[in-house]
């Protein structure tokens, strides 16, 4: 029985279809799932739904993917970076959802773990709570805010092995990563460094082997 979990390119790029919803991790440009990303674009799906902290800059991170047309509505915490974002954002041919980021993080990590969503207070009395159900709990009110599950996540790591267990490095590692690997049917990760059983101690495993598919390595 093959335990490995590395997928050559081409089984990886055949995983994406048009209409899929995909969450990735990284933010500001910093240590995005690059090649994974390629992987998206080389498939041609279209009528992508994107979760991801930002749009990244132009030329880079998933606006390579926005630029190409592939995604038509967005879950983010900004776009401010982006002006190529917000030029479709203004022509109408984007259409985002702006979330703050502590929710928009506990908004996956719910998703991940199959709960219906968290109750905030963050955006009560402003345009966030906007159509959104209002929960009272010991005399204060709360936002429900639901949970984002996708359909495939995209993410990197520093360290994988065969079984898909994943070890991190660095703030930009740990930023998104972890909670994003576990927040969809198919999670695929890109790993800086492919490692033999047995070489990621226990208590180095941010993200268990379960919550992982295929590794890009």
């Amino acid at each position: 029985m093959e335990l490995s979990k590395v997928r050559a390119i081409e089984q990886i790029v055949a995983s994406f279809k048009d209409g899929q919803t995909i969450a990735i991790g990284g933010q500001t440009n910093q240590y995005m799932p690059d090649r994974l990303i390629q992987c998206v674009i080389d498939s041609g799906a279209r009528h992508l739904t994107v979760y991801s902290i930002d749009s990244s800059n132009p030329n880079m991170g998933i606006s390579r993917l926005i630029e190409t047309g592939a995604v038509d509505r967005m879950i983010t915490t900004h776009v401010g970076t982006n002006p190529l974002t917000n030029a479709r954002i203004q022509n109408g041919t984007l259409q985002v959802e702006l979330a703050p980021m502590g929710s928009f993080i506990e908004r996956l990590r719910c998703g991940g773990l199959g709960l219906g969503g968290v109750l905030t207070r963050t955006g009560i009395g402003t345009l966030a709570a906007e159509g959104k159900q209002v929960i009272e709990v010991n005399g204060q009110s709360y936002l429900l805010e639901t949970a984002l599950h996708a359909d495939v996540a995209l993410t990197r790591c520093r360290r994988a092995d065969p079984l898909g267990n994943l070890a991190y490095s660095g703030s930009s590692g740990h930023a998104s990563h972890p909670v994003v690997a576990t927040c969809a049917d198919l999670s695929i990760v890109e790993c800086d460094h492919f490692c033999d059983l047995g070489e990621i101690g226990p208590d180095e495993v941010k993200v268990p082997g379960l919550f992982v598919d295929m590794i890009l390595a």
